[in-house]
Parts: structure tokens; C-alpha cells; sequence
């Protein structure tokens, strides 16, 4: 499959961590980022839900650009906080966005939690959506926990605090990327995506 998709971020982590995972499942696409693009309005996301704030991106995305254009929305949803910060996350603590003081807050927040009700999952849902209005989204999920202090120097957010359970012992963060991509949120949601772009890129 070859063609050219607009992908809605700035984030260079996010965006090299989708280049890899699609490049792996959808060969010969051309990747472009938020940076490649004349610039455009971005929405403010304020939409209730993983999926809604996804959406809002890609839309925003596509009518600008008129590529078909792919935008994802996830956090960390913390069971001893009611799936807080959930839609939240990278706002956390207040702007502007900092990932240091987020997690200062959410260690400070969960400090008198016992280690066995620390148990949280990240979230994702990616949206795809093309300049005619077809409209597909999917979404992963990676169950873990929090730990007590900041490990690692890979990833962003919060994965120098989050344990997944298939690699206890180790925060996402001293994973190695194909190690992350196997088990993370985001991986599992473009794995799933993968096989269906053809249906949005071919619209």
C-alpha cells in the first residue's frame, strides 16, 4: 500500500513511535506530521471522551489538509483516582503541558495508596478520518501499575511510573521500543487499524 497520510501531533515520541508501528504493518506510506503541513486551527479538546478528542484532531486534520489524516487521544486512567486523569492526562497538573509535574502530582496524589491498589491502565483511541468524511476509529488499552518512583529515560508521559503486566519489574519507560510497541496502548490500537486504513486511504 502506498500513499500519504497526515498524522495530527507534534509530539516527535508519539510520532516516531506511530511511524514505527505502521511502517511495520502498512509498508510504503508517507508519514507527515502537524511540522510538515501549512499551519491551520487546531480544536481545543474538550471532548468528554478518548475517542471524542480523536476525532476532533482528525477532522480538523483532514479539512485543512485534505490528506486523509490519522490523530490519537490517550491517557492514564488510575482505578484509586475513578480512571482519573483519564481524557485529563497531559493537563494534569495545569498548563502549560509538563510531564515532570504531572507525575510529581500523581505520585503526591497516590502517596498513602497501597502498592496492591495501584493498578491503573493506559488508554487510547485513534481516529482516521478522510477529506470525503469517512470515519474509522479503534482503540488499546495496556493494564499495569503505578510505581512509587520515576524509572527510565525512554518514552513521555507517564511511563517512567507505569508497569505493565507483562513486563513486571520494568517501567515502560526502560523498554525498548519494539518491547513497548508489542504491549502499549497506542501499538495494540494501530495494529488493529492497520489492516482497515485501505478502506479509509482508497475512499
Amino acid at each position: 500500500m502506498t500513499g500519504r497520510i497526515h498524522l495530527a501531533s507534534r509530539n516527535p515520541k508519539k510520532i516516531g513511535e506511530m511511524q514505527r508501528i505502521l511502517a511495520e504493518h502498512v509498508p510504503g506510506l508517507e508519514v507527515v506530521g502537524l511540522d510538515d503541513v501549512p499551519a491551520y486551527p487546531e480544536p481545543v479538546e474538550d471532548a468528554p471522551t478518548f475517542e471524542g478528542n480523536a476525532l476532533l484532531k482528525a477532522r480538523a486534520g483532514a479539512a485543512a489538509t485534505g490528506l486523509v489524516t490519522i490523530a490519537d487521544d490517550s491517557g492514564l486512567c488510575v482505578d484509586a483516582l475513578n480512571g482519573m486523569p483519564g481524557v485529563l492526562s497531559a493537563r494534569w497538573s495545569g498548563p502549560p503541558k509538563d510531564d515532570a509535574r504531572n507525575n510529581t502530582l500523581l505520585l503526591h496524589q497516590l502517596a498513602d495508596v497501597p502498592d496492591a491498589r495501584r493498578t491503573a491502565h493506559f488508554a487510547c483511541a485513534v481516529a482516521v478520518v478522510a477529506p470525503g468524511g469517512r470515519e474509522l476509529v479503534v482503540e488499546g488499552r495496556m493494564d499495569g501499575v503505578v510505581v512509587r518512583a520515576p524509572r527510565g529515560e525512554g518514552g513521555f508521559g507517564y511511563d517512567s511510573l507505569f508497569e505493565a503486566v507483562e513486563f513486571p519489574g520494568r517501567t515502560t519507560a526502560e523498554l525498548t521500543p519494539a518491547d513497548k510497541d508489542a504491549v502499549s496502548h497506542r501499538g495494540r490500537a494501530l495494529r488493529a487499524l492497520a489492516p482497515r486504513l485501505g478502506e479509509v486511504l482508497g475512499s
